[in-house]
């Protein structure tokens, strides 16, 4: 694997892509800038080298052109504190004022493109949009993992512009070696912990999990497809009704391949959507028709962390309820406390992106784990065994 410590960047341009896709309030700011600190290293690297550095991301989903709201400018006067310098904005990511400006860009200095995404062309992976990139910098450097399962512009169709002077940044490089740790070096017992909404989602992960784990934990939404292929009653509680022979096909594999498949044994149910609902606690498979699951129940929560807590590896991808509100939030913090508990007994634990990480950070618990991952949807992809094209234009 190819990283940024293999090459020096002295009097190069390098030109990264950056996952700089942050949420902003609407007054522009930055409401998590995870993202942004975990390029620090990277861009402080080149740096300090004595290069310059030429950053480029999307932000959002523009729809046919430049949008205010999704203009990286917002971006600067938090990232310009971070990097303890001032950081130049180009207006445009190709054309003459981005051109003119990296051109002009002196050793040491931070230039920071405007959205890739203002243009159709970034999505499309458009050969010659990539290209007009390509001739702002030297040196080409990936360190977006949010986007790495996407055959854009930027994060693959750039690098052949680059044959022998492209490497990974240092967060894609953690990504990868953490994505591996769990994969193909995991401590037994190994527990994955499963949420979120949908089985069919994490289809793919799931049975690729079951040659590998010891113990499968199945929560939030998608139990409750699980719990009527049983033959329960689960109310008015989220179900994908044509999965219900996955579902059950699932739990005939895992007993297959003697794994400990782990459900919810209970229930917190609401008699609506809303943190002020009436709440009660109802055993899997005895929801009454007016009410809906949304959070495991406390004989769950037992269960599942003492499972967690006896662990030596452990993968969380999805929360356990509808943890936004804090009246269902319960089971995935309990959660939480189990993986960090385990993780300070000598455990790693990697929690894969979006929700998971989300929650974590809600929790106050990022340190407590092991690794929190940049990117839900390109993490679930590599677990799968897919190829990120962002990973193959590197290494080729």
């Amino acid at each position: 694997m190819k990283t940024v410590d293999q090459i020096s960047f002295s009097g190069k341009k390098a030109l990264i892509r950056v996952d700089f896709n942050v949420p902003l309030d609407e007054n522009y700011n930055i409401t998590d800038d995870n993202r942004m600190t975990a390029a620090l290293p990277t861009i402080k690297k080149i740096l300090n080298d004595g290069g310059a550095v030429i950053l480029m991301s999307h932000l959002g989903r523009p729809k046919g052109g430049p949008e205010e709201k999704y203009s990286l400018k917002h971006l600067i006067p938090h990232l310009s504190d971070l990097l303890g310098q001032q950081v130049q904005f180009a207006d445009d990511c190709i054309g003459a004022a981005a051109t003119e400006k990296a051109k002009a860009l002196g050793k040491g200095e931070v230039l920071l493109l405007e959205n890739l995404r203002f243009y159709k062309e970034e999505e499309k992976g458009d050969k010659d949009f990539a290209e007009k990139l390509s001739k702002l910098g030297d040196i080409y450097v990936n360190d977006a993992f949010g986007t790495a399962h996407r055959a854009h512009a930027s994060t693959a169709v750039i690098a052949q512009f680059f044959p022998t002077a492209k490497c990974f940044g240092y967060l894609m490089a953690a990504e990868l070696q953490n994505a591996e740790k769990v994969l193909n070096g995991a401590a037994k017992p190994f527990t994955a912990i499963m949420g979120g909404s949908k089985v069919s989602d994490k289809i793919e992960l799931i049975e690729r999990l079951l040659d590998k784990v010891d113990n499968l934990i199945i929560g939030g939404g998608m139990a409750y497809t699980f719990a009527k292929a049983d033959g329960g009653a689960i109310g008015k509680s989220l179900v994908e009704a044509d999965k219900l022979d996955l579902a059950l096909s699932l739990v005939e594999k895992a007993k297959q391949k003697g794994v400990n498949l782990l459900l919810p044994v209970d229930n917190v149910i609401a008699d609506k959507f809303a943190n002020d609902a009436n709440t009660d606690v109802a055993k899997t498979g005895e929801i009454p028709d007016a009410w809906e699951g949304l959070d495991i129940g406390p004989e769950t929560v037992k269960l599942f962390s003492k499972v967690i807590e006896e662990s030596k590896t452990i993968l969380w991808n999805g929360p356990m309820g509808v943890f936004e509100m804090d009246t269902f939030m319960v089971g995935t913090k309990a959660i939480a406390d189990a993986v960090a508990k385990a993780t300070d007994n000598g455990a790693f634990s990697l929690i894969g992106g979006g929700d998971s990480a989300a929650a974590v950070a809600k929790f106050g618990m990022t340190d407590e784990v092991s690794y929190v991952s940049t990117g839900g949807g390109a993490l679930l992809e590599y677990m799968e065994g897919k190829e990120l094209p962002g990973v193959k234009a590197i290494n080729e």
